[in-house]
């Protein structure tokens, strides 16, 4: 995984991971997965299923909000879930509020390595799906924004 590439923060999550004992990782997994948000009031009535990442075992839903260019992500996910609500909190940490790009920016490797620092690699092929429903939320919000009239387009029109 390319460090250049990587999100700042999550190259610091990964290499405080990286840097505790065995012992402390699973500590250090449970206050992650304190602070993943709840889901927003405005999000839960709707319907969850059409947002599931069906890929993985524990049942979640993704949703991607775009708010003045900037992505937010919320799911929906029981807090008991020690793998997986850990690793969405430390993502949207670093992705919430950044603009596409920074979401784009997570290689590819980026569960293999994380779960392999973590050791949680029994959960790969969710995590990866969860990753990959990220990348293609901001390449969708990238193609709007880019689609949308800017200012300077309206002025030549």
């Amino acid at each position: 995984m390319s460090e250049a590439t990587t999100p700042a923060a999550l190259q610091k999550v990964l290499r405080r991971f990286a840097a505790l004992p065995p012992e402390m990782v699973r500590q250090a997994l449970v206050q992650y997965a304190n602070r993943l948000p709840e889901l927003p009031e405005h999000l839960r009535g709707l319907d969850s299923e059409q947002y599931r990442v069906h890929e993985c075992q524990t049942p979640v839903a993704i949703f991607p909000e775009v708010v003045g260019g900037r992505m937010h992500f919320h799911a929906d996910v029981t807090l008991s879930a020690l793998s997986l609500s850990p690793l969405l909190a430390f993502l949207f940490e670093a992705v919430n509020g950044q603009p596409p790009a920074a979401t784009l920016a997570i290689p590819d490797d980026f569960v293999r390595q994380a779960m392999s620092k973590i050791g949680l690699g029994t959960r790969e092929v969710g995590l990866n799906a969860i990753v990959a429903r990220l990348k293609r939320a901001a390449r969708h919000a990238e193609a709007q924004a880019a689609a949308a009239p800017t200012p300077q387009r309206r002025a030549a029109g």
